[in-house]
């Protein structure tokens, strides 16, 4: 399936973890379609935010069991996006 890239990335992830790394080496968190390729998630980084990309992690993460009521459910599994900038890049997410 091919996507636009403005479809390729949901949101950012915003978290301790990854604020630490976003601070400490230039590695930000994204979730992402779960049918994203790294390719499609590093040309979508690059043209939404204008900055280059050094390279792409991507990790697959399986949805919690969750109990409603009397009922055993499942959380819908999903794909985050470690993405790495070449230095002097950066993206702040602060600014509207």
């Amino acid at each position: 399936m091919n996507y636009q890239l403005a479809d390729v990335l949901e949101a950012p992830i915003i978290s301790e973890k990854s604020t630490i790394a976003a601070e400490k080496d230039h590695r930000f968190v994204f979730k992402v379609k779960k049918q994203a390729t790294k390719k499609q998630v590093k040309n979508a980084v690059e043209t939404m935010f204008s900055v280059e990309v050094d390279s792409v992690h991507v990790l697959n993460v399986k949805g919690k069991e969750k109990r409603f009521g009397k009922t055993l459910g499942q959380r819908s599994d999903w794909k985050k996006a470690y993405v790495k900038l070449k230095p002097g890049h950066d993206i702040n997410f602060a600014t509207p």
